[in-house]
């Protein structure tokens, strides 16, 4: 799976499963901070879903905080991380 096609499937399921409302794929910027404010605004919580939504639709896991704080930056590292790891 190529990058793009990973990132327009995050997008989606970020959506879809994180039950973001009135958020389209189109607004979701790829650099934007995941977390906080200056980004989408999700939380640790969130951190979590997004970590069983990873393994969930692209088969691969984040073991542990210090490759999840780099891979959760922005949605652009997430699906680096998902393209290295497939």
């Amino acid at each position: 799976m190529r990058e793009m096609n990973i990132k327009e499937k995050l997008k989606e399921v970020l959506i879809s499963d994180l039950n973001l409302v009135d958020v389209t794929p189109e607004e979701i910027r790829d650099d934007e901070p995941l977390f906080g404010d200056d980004g989408l605004g999700l939380d640790s919580l969130d951190a979590v879903e997004i970590i069983v939504i990873v393994q969930k639709h692209f088969g691969v896991e984040i073991r542990n905080m210090e490759e999840g704080k780099d891979a959760l930056r922005s949605l652009v590292s997430l699906a680096k991380f998902i393209e290295e790891r497939q």
